[in-house]
């Protein structure tokens, strides 16, 4: 009974790897493609990769195809990401931080009474 269960343990984080590997070299991609029109066929030719080995049963061979795969995405990703701006590390990011406290900030500026 442990067996079966240690089985479905192990081919549910086989699944997940692949599934994040796939995610990682999907976005990677699109890093490299510039225009839209490379994107869709370069997107297309790593789903057929990965469709290519669907079938393997073996859960050895299937460790060893994630194992090559991530080496392969480590080797070929692109060395300067696109980040999107506002994310950490992007070029928006943090431009305008929260004031300090103490700080007291007037949101009717402008309708000040003429008193």
């Amino acid at each position: 009974m442990s067996g079966g269960a240690t089985y479905l343990a192990r081919r549910a984080a086989q699944k997940e790897r692949v599934r994040i590997l796939y995610r990682r070299a999907l976005k990677d991609t699109l890093n490299w493609a510039v225009h839209r029109h490379l994107f869709y066929r370069d997107a297309s030719d790593l789903r057929d990769k990965f469709e290519a080995n669907k079938r393997v049963e073996d859960l050895d061979a299937i460790d060893r195809l994630i194992a090559d795969g991530e080496a392969n995405h480590n080797k070929f990703r692109h060395p300067d990401p696109y980040i999107v701006p506002w994310a950490p590390g992007g070029s928006k990011f943090n431009r305008n931080p929260t004031p300090p406290s103490g700080i007291e900030i007037i949101h009717d500026y402008g309708r000040e009474d003429n008193a």
